[in-house]
């Protein structure tokens, strides 16, 4: 009966101190991840040059714009590097004007067939290849390829056999068009409402700002800017994409998040004019080599800065793969074709694995050593207790008798 009453009296402080020591530990990661995100935000710009003209804001209202667009409150909320997957070779197809595109411009007509093609074709195409739609209009059907600045003009449906065969899967100029080859630097900003409406407010405001400031610097006939469909990471807006020559001349193509009006004269200025990488924008590039295995977990700033990938997944991973399976379709030997760029899936499911693990070790680590220390040790001093007791009853008892 002293064991009983002891183990029931001694077990449930120690549950509370467990309760509390987990509670503590948790609060603190919190505050860290506060911390952290509130570091992550640049300083704002106080150059009131590179300020975006009100009236660029005329068409979107000031609720869409508090809600959608460039002070909304999840920007500058994650990291950004390492938020693109490694891949080799970007396709853009011209079609149709961007304000007409259906939330899932990749399954009309045209672009509907490429990607299926491409799909039927995967395991042939020896490099990993994206698709994505730009606008069109006049030229619907054109076909720009980076990093090779190869141009082919007026695709149809029924092209789609011959080109993937001749251009993407042999490396040969397509047998029924004219290669053209073109130079300069080319921006993609992300301008799909339909899909996303921050896309849609952040990005038409990009392209206007990229236009002036262009015209401003007399680079018209240099830098050329195109809206985009979707290229993943919608909370990233604004989202573009910049393929222009390095230092040495080669094309890659960089991708930046968190882009606003503000940054666009650093942008031409730094990166376009200069092969200086915006940091703070940076969300990775083209052509990073996959060698050592999917690549997804970390990347290099051409000055070899190494920066870790984002690891605040924005949607549940049965969210991702539901979105991704419309769209991309990956190859046994690393081809794929995809209408969004960044595949996601992979990232935030290592990301909560990551998450996982780390909790396992280091939060329930706690609970863990309690729970061992509670059916050991409180079950040794139970005993221990139990046998002072009955040394001091059998002492009493001893004096008893004597005194007797």
């Amino acid at each position: 009966m002293i064991y009983a009453r002891f183990n029931f009296s001694f077990k449930a402080p120690l549950m509370r101190i467990a309760h509390l020591s987990r509670c503590f530990f948790t609060s603190s990661i919190s505050f860290a991840r506060t911390q952290l995100n509130v570091s992550l935000k640049p300083l704002p710009s106080v150059s009131s040059s590179s300020m975006a003209d009100p009236s660029n804001f005329s068409t979107v209202s000031a609720e869409d714009e508090a809600k959608y667009g460039f002070t909304r409150e999840e920007m500058y909320s994650s990291n950004l590097a390492g938020t693109v997957n490694p891949y080799d070779r970007h396709l853009f197809l011209r079609h149709r004007s961007y304000t007409d595109w259906a939330s899932r411009v990749e399954e009309d007509s045209l672009p509907k067939l490429f990607s299926s093609t491409l799909k039927s074709r995967k395991n042939d195409i020896p490099v990993k290849t994206l698709l994505t739609v730009i606008e069109g209009e006049q030229s619907d059907g054109d076909v720009l390829i980076f990093p090779e600045m190869i141009k082919y003009k007026g695709l149809t449906e029924g092209d789609l056999d011959g080109f993937v065969e001749d251009v993407l899967v042999n490396g040969k100029p397509w047998a029924s068009g004219v290669q053209e080859t073109f130079t300069g630097s080319y921006v993609f900003v992300c301008a799909h409402g339909n899909r996303d409406k921050r896309c849609g407010v952040c990005g038409p405001i990009l392209i206007e700002k990229l236009n002036e400031e262009i015209a401003l610097r007399g680079l018209k006939d240099q830098v050329f800017v195109n809206a985009c469909s979707h290229i993943g990471g919608h909370k990233y807006a604004g989202n573009l994409i910049i393929f222009s020559p390095d230092s040495k001349g080669k094309i890659t193509g960089h991708w930046y998040g968190y882009v606003t009006p503000e940054d666009v004269p650093e942008l031409l200025d730094k990166h376009i004019a200069n092969g200086k990488i915006i940091e703070r924008l940076w969300r990775g590039q083209m052509g990073v080599s996959t060698e050592s295995g999917d690549g997804t977990g970390e990347q290099k700033l051409p000055n070899g800065t190494e920066v870790k990938k984002n690891e605040k997944p924005e949607e549940s991973t049965v969210q991702k793969t539901r979105e991704n399976l419309g769209g991309c379709c990956q190859g046994a030997n690393g081809s794929s074709c995809c209408m969004t760029a960044s595949s996601e899936v992979s990232e935030t499911k290592k990301t909560e694995e990551t998450t996982e693990a780390h909790g396992k070790k280091g939060l329930c680590g706690l609970t863990s050593w309690v729970g061992s220390w509670e059916q050991r040790d409180v079950l040794t001093a139970a005993a221990v207790v139990g046998a002072v007791a009955t040394v001091a009853v059998a002492y009493s008892y001893y004096r008893k008798v004597r005194l007797n």
